[in-house]
């Protein structure tokens, strides 16, 4: 997996965002351990609650394909901040991979790389 390349495809994916509320368009694009790579991109409603992130669309399009097995997620978005993923999407994270590696980036050059523990200490777990 090149961090670059996956952050390239999160960028491209980024271009069919449908963000007409917030204008912050935003792309995912995910490695499985088999070398595959899914992408997704935000998509917002005017119900902001029926509004999906990159990176839960990258994740399930992987799902809906048999593929559950992740290696690295790059999240893709242009401006002053790193677009960190939201709460909803940490934890959907980790049903599938803890040690996932999380990249977050505003280009090619400038990213950051954490784990799932880094970003949801302490996570849920179902233990019925």
């Amino acid at each position: 997996m090149d961090i670059k390349d996956l952050i390239i495809r999160a960028r491209e994916a980024s271009d069919n965002s449908y963000s007409l509320y917030s204008n912050y368009k935003v792309g995912a694009a995910l490695s499985t351990t088999d070398g595959e790579i899914f992408t997704g991109t935000n998509i917002e409603n005017a119900s902001f609650p029926a509004s999906v992130c990159a990176e839960r669309v990258a994740i399930f399009e992987a799902v809906k394909k048999g593929k559950k097995n992740f290696e690295a997620l790059a999240i893709y978005a242009e401006g002053e901040n790193y677009p960190f993923p939201c709460g909803i999407c940490r934890q959907v994270m980790t049903e599938f991979s803890r040690d996932m590696k999380v990249i977050v980036a505003r280009n090619e050059y400038d990213y950051v790389v954490k784990t799932i523990a880094e970003l949801l200490p302490d996570m849920f777990e179902f233990s019925g």
